[in-house]
């Protein structure tokens, strides 16, 4: 005869590794509820996911949070050794740059305040570009004349910079130390405090067959080159 907690014990193992073994395989990020229904009824997943955290926290991978979801990513300190087995991608034009920077500090934020952060136009297919590669989304329309497309980021912005939540953008005086910002900045200068989930009063869901352009004004010239 077993004693007292065995099978619980067991079952608790077998939670933890049936965890492991789905966020090895998930392509993606994986959302703990995704989890779930391979698990016995009442496993707390979030303590599965703070265990294997535990785990390998000093191993060759590491399981790191990117918003709401989980991954097995390399270790920073190892990320050097896989960097001649990335896919090489194009690199994003200065405006496109940019652009991503202004979305990810000011988001949820339209084309148009974007143009007036940048103080030129701002091409729609740049946009576009930063959509295709999966960093920004439209998220709704803001209900002001001309119902104007609001944009954000998306869980894939989070994966590829390393970041479990937006709050962890660099902040002022981060920005400052990396030179990206002048040091005599004027007194009252702060950061945005940006918003990467639910929609804010003043935004409307988008329809399903909404294509993003805006209503009253005409699109620029593409400015990616």
């Amino acid at each position: 005869m077993q004693p007292d907690g065995y099978e619980q014990s067991d079952i608790a193992r077998r939670n933890l590794r049936v965890l492991e073994a789905l966020l090895f395989a998930a392509k993606e990020p994986l959302h703990l509820s995704e989890a779930q229904p391979f698990l016995s009824d009442g496993a707390d997943i979030a303590q599965l996911a703070e265990q294997l955290t535990e785990k390998y926290k000093y191993a060759g991978v590491n399981l790191v949070k990117r918003g709401e979801a989980y991954a097995f990513r390399t270790a920073q300190d190892l990320s050097f050794l896989l960097r001649r087995e990335e896919i090489e991608r194009k690199p994003l034009s200065r405006a496109a740059l940019e652009i991503m920077a202004i979305i990810a500090y000011h988001q949820p934020v339209t084309r148009s305040e974007i143009e007036e952060v940048r103080g030129v136009a701002t091409s729609k297919g740049t946009l576009d570009v930063l959509m295709e590669a999966g960093w920004v989304r439209m998220r709704g329309r803001r209900r002001t004349p001309g119902r104007p497309v609001t944009y954000g980021t998306t869980p894939e912005f989070l994966d590829q910079f390393g970041l479990e939540a937006i709050s962890d953008l660099p902040g002022l005086n981060e920005l400052k130390g990396t030179g990206l910002l002048s040091a005599n900045l004027p007194a009252e200068f702060t950061i945005p405090a940006p918003n990467d989930g639910d929609l804010f009063d003043n935004e409307d869901p988008l329809d399903a067959d909404d294509d993003g352009n805006d209503l009253l004004t005409e699109l620029s010239q593409d400015d990616l080159d």
